[in-house]
């Protein structure tokens, strides 16, 4: 177990650092095969091309790629300095790089629109996991049922809703209509009961376009592993069905949900663009939607790195948990 763990560690560190390498090239190469100057994005077009030639000495965009990659590593680590015409900036690792617009580092704003993202994914995350697969598994047992036909008529609507549809939807209902709910987000180191109050709503509409796509993986999934020889076994042998649901089911079912779930979270903690869109926070996908509009390569690069970093991190949490669910992988 210790070696397989050590070969996807190594993994995924080779992986981060190939997606550092192919970011970092698209968004510092392209631009200039495009004709366009990054550093004419930090002062404008219209600027004195003397101010412009400061800018471009200043972040290094004149260095060759190489040394620009190897400087952004170097950053990540133990920090950085931005110097040029006597004026000097000091980038505190991990320094993702500087923002275009709003000439601050890009960590303490990803730092601070962070933790909304996180806790905006793995709310939705608990709520359709146990909604989902619950509906899932109780589909596939009762196949053919009322029950197994309304559940998945409300899945199918679930997966084809747009989210930003049910979202405005439940906030037309729940929040201006009925005024049961605030939706108004506050954050939680003022009020616990305020910022709980303005994620329902969030974590509910998040979590019922997924829950739906689970709930359909898992009751396709289970109605296969119990037509499988191992599972009459277990009948025949006098097992009860909730020890042959939950003991023996319930563990190659969990396999590709397990999968599904690693890309889902890790995505989603690279920022929920329309749901915080929909529903105001100050979360990492309204960072990103603002830094696209504002052509802010700096931020746009920093999300997209959290992002593939959250990625990797979910598939290897999801790679243990398959060592512990399938003893196959740890034989492997």
């Amino acid at each position: 177990m210790l070696a397989y763990l050590i070969r996807r560690l190594f993994a995924a560190a080779v992986m981060l650092v190939i997606i550092i390498l192919v970011v970092f090239g698209i968004f510092f190469l392209v631009p200039r095969w495009a004709g366009v100057d990054p550093a004419t994005m930090f002062v404008g077009k219209q600027a004195d091309p003397a101010a412009i030639e400061a800018v471009r000495q200043k972040l290094g965009l004149a260095d060759p790629i190489f040394a620009q990659v190897w400087e952004f590593f170097k950053g990540l680590f133990v920090g950085r300095t931005y110097s040029g015409g006597g004026d000097v900036t000091k980038c505190a690792a991990p320094c993702f790089g500087y923002s275009f617009r709003s000439e601050q580092a890009i960590w303490p704003v990803l730092t601070d629109r962070f933790p909304v993202t996180l806790a905006l994914a793995l709310g939705a995350a608990v709520l359709w996991l146990l909604f989902g697969v619950a509906a899932g598994v109780l589909s596939a047992l009762k196949r053919g049922s009322l029950w197994d036909r309304g559940a998945m008529i409300v899945a199918l609507g679930g997966v084809s809703l747009p989210i930003y549809f049910t979202g405005l939807l439940s906030l037309a209902i729940f929040s201006y209509g009925l005024g049961w709910i605030d939706a108004q987000y506050v954050p939680l180191e003022e009020s616990f009961t305020g910022w709980f109050g303005g994620m329902i709503l969030p974590w509910v509409t998040l979590a019922f376009l997924y829950a739906a796509m689970y709930a359909r993986i898992t009751r396709a999934t289970m109605l296969e592993v119990l037509g499988e020889d191992y599972i009459r076994t277990a009948r025949a042998k006098g097992l009860t069905e909730p020890v042959v649901i939950g003991k023996h089911a319930m563990r190659s079912t969990m396999t590709p949900i397990l999968t599904m779930l690693g890309m889902d979270l890790g995505a989603l903690i690279g920022g929920a663009i329309l749901t915080e869109t929909t529903f105001s926070l100050p979360g990492l996908g309204q960072a990103v939607l603002k830094a696209i509009s504002d052509k802010d390569l700096p931020v746009i690069l920093g999300v997209t790195l959290i992002t593939s970093l959250a990625v990797i991190i979910a598939n290897l949490l999801v790679d243990l948990l398959y060592a512990v669910i399938d003893p196959r992988v740890r034989l492997s």
